[in-house]
């Protein structure tokens, strides 16, 4: 196995498998930090500030020896993120809203090294077909969507339930590879295909 190039701030297996498919090797470290929203917060600034905060987070528990990667992920639906369910019945009613409606699904990355902070958003929109209470009620029983944002798993047995999707497929699943990519290479962090991606500025701020 390749070494670690950095550490991932998650205990998100999909996020690690991401990662490893795009070339890069993550040792994991997951971040405990406070995910509550907080009053008024816009869902493109919660998810920024999270992935912000659990990429800090690790880079100083770590003393600042590797990188860090660090996303969070919000299902949002009007302006309400959405979190996972907490039983069968919030599951019905989760899916239920979401049912033959658009909605959107945030995925904000941050990368922590010496250089400072850098940051990039994915915004995809997600669309259901009409669902029915008791193949809603099944899906529960499969047990994939108590962990979920959202309730749901696109790379999973969810995908029955998606009509269209638009946007990152991999930042719907949990990280971006898109943007992941660019702001690895844009701080000398190689990839599988580093050579390849072409680079974008991502948002920066100090340390």
């Amino acid at each position: 196995m390749n070494a670690p190039v950095l550490l991932l701030a998650s205990a998100s297996p999909r996020r690690r498998e991401l990662l490893l498919q795009i070339g890069v090797t993550p040792q994991v470290w997951p971040a405990d930090i406070d995910e509550t929203v907080r009053a008024g917060e816009a869902p493109q600034d919660y998810v920024l500030r999270l992935a912000r905060g659990k990429a800090e987070a690790v880079w100083t528990a770590s003393a600042g020896q590797w990188p860090v990667l660090a996303a969070d992920t919000s299902v949002v639906c009007g302006q309400e993120i959405l979190g996972k369910p907490a039983d069968r019945a919030a599951l019905v009613r989760m899916l239920l809203r979401l049912a033959s409606r658009p909605h959107e699904v945030l995925t904000a990355v941050a990368l922590r090294t010496a250089e400072g902070l850098r940051t990039a958003l994915s915004v995809s929109e997600v669309t259901f077909r009409s669902l029915k209470r008791e193949e809603i009620e099944r899906y529960w029983d499969t047990g994939e969507p108590a962990d979920k944002a959202g309730g749901y798993a696109v790379q999973g047995i969810g995908a029955m339930f998606i009509s269209r999707l638009q946007g990152s497929y991999s930042g719907v699943m949990g990280l971006p590879l898109y943007e992941t990519a660019q702001l690895l290479q844009a701080a000398g962090i190689a990839t599988a295909l580093s050579a390849a991606i072409p680079a974008m500025p991502a948002s920066a701020s100090s340390p």
